[in-house]
């Protein structure tokens, strides 16, 4: 989480604006930017995330494993800027037929046996899970390009914890 603070060396009135400013979540704010959302799996889903999350390693692309905020089961960070897991999302806009972004041939990577769809991002690029009982989302900044880096930390953990869809 980045954490900023204003100024020590500024006018009253700097400091006074800054304090209006951080409950708008300006420059000023000193809670950084928030965690991933998490999503709310259940039955079978909610058991595979839990078990998940015990799995995940504590280091990703070398950057240290951190505390997502809100806390939960469904969701991890490392690094910052954060390389955000969400599991047990809903199924992908791109991967649903019917749906107008419905793509059934988007990019995806196979990684040590578990394959990503990938999605481009102003930021970044978001992965998501393909051919797994649950779908996990990764969202990896521009800062660890080669973005698809961190799936190779992280493939292990869901193949060994998320079983492959059923035919």
């Amino acid at each position: 989480m980045r954490r900023r603070a204003c100024p020590r060396s500024v006018p009253v009135r700097y400091i006074a604006a800054c304090g209006l400013a951080a409950v708008a979540a300006s420059a000023c704010s000193v809670t950084g930017d928030a965690g991933p959302t998490p999503p709310s799996p259940s039955g079978k889903a909610a058991q595979a995330c839990r078990t998940l999350h015990d799995a995940l390693p504590e280091k990703v692309v070398g950057q240290q494993r951190g505390e997502a905020e809100p806390a939960s089961d469904y969701t991890a960070v490392w690094g910052d800027p954060a390389l955000a897991l969400r599991c047990g999302v809903p199924r992908p806009a791109r991967l649903t037929p019917g749906n107008e972004e419905y793509n059934p041939t988007t990019e995806a990577a196979e990684v040590n046996g578990v394959s990503w769809m990938m999605e481009k991002r102003d930021d970044g690029y978001r992965f998501t899970t393909t051919e797994r009982a649950v779908y996990i989302e990764l969202t990896v900044p521009d800062d660890y390009a080669p973005e698809v880096s961190p799936l190779a930390d992280l493939s292990e953990a869901v193949k060994r914890s998320v079983p492959k869809k059923k035919s």
